[in-house]
């Protein structure tokens, strides 16, 4: 008899500022209109910062700022990236449900996952490139992660200036660098399905690199949770959108 999965939904961490934030952005003169992730609309917004340890000073050291002293960074950001989606989906702002997609656990020795998600195959983003080259160059016509609402963006992800990982729940987003962030996909294979965007107004095409690679492995390691899986799909194996970004899931 197969075995029914039920999905526990987690509080969110941080409050409920950032749909203020989203409301003043919207209200904000000036920009596209649209409050988007581009430099039209980012002067005088702002976002959660989650900065990182490098890899050159990670120690036994966890402590993180605004945090009780037995409660580490990895176990922070893991509850981070899930309050936040939870905190988007209250909000309304995925395509459909992904919490009420049948699921179960195929019988045998493996213990399979089966989920009937419709949504990912009638509502997803259509494609807008060609899939018979991996590799093409960036075009701003198309969409992008630029055009997204800053509602989507759920945190910066940024190397800790000083060597220690921090945690900042409001800080100004600085265009000008070019901010790593993590995003919802609105699209969803799972629960808690993100998206690490390296260097958001960079427009890199989806082709990784040796410096956003290590970006994927620093987030990896802070989550410290083995069922945080992170991949990267190019062009031609099932990525829509040619703007660099990683998957990140639950499983």
């Amino acid at each position: 008899m197969s075995l029914m999965l039920r999905i526990k939904r987690v509080p969110t961490v941080v409050s409920n500022y950032q749909k203020e934030e989203a409301e003043e952005g919207a209200r904000r003169a000036g920009g596209c209109g649209r409050n988007c992730f581009n430099k039209c609309c980012l002067p005088g917004a702002k976002l959660p910062l989650y900065a990182y340890k490098r890899a050159d000073s990670i120690a036994n050291e966890k402590s993180l700022v605004g945090l009780e002293d037995s409660e580490a960074p990895m176990a922070f950001l893991d509850s981070l990236v899930l309050g936040e989606w939870e905190d988007r989906m209250q909000r309304g702002l995925f395509r459909y449900d992904v919490t009420a997609c049948e699921t179960k656990v195929i019988p045998g020795k493996n213990g399979f996952i089966a989920q009937l998600n419709e949504g990912r195959h009638l509502k997803k983003r259509p494609t807008e490139f060609r899939v018979d080259k991996v590799l093409q160059p960036f075009d701003g016509n198309k969409f992008n992660f630029t055009k997204v609402g800053q509602e989507e963006v759920l945190f910066q992800f940024e190397a800790s200036g000083d060597g220690e990982a921090q945690f900042f729940p409001e800080a100004p987003i600085d265009a000008e660098n070019s901010p790593s962030v993590v995003a919802i996909n609105v699209s969803p294979i799972e629960y808690g399905h993100v998206l690490l965007i390296p260097r958001i107004l960079d427009c890199l095409p989806q082709r990784i690199d040796h410096e956003s690679f290590l970006l994927a492995l620093h987030m990896v390691v802070e989550a410290d949770n083995p069922f945080f899986r992170l991949g990267y799909n190019s062009l031609g194996a099932f990525a829509t959108i040619n703007h660099l970004h990683f998957q990140v899931i639950y499983g």
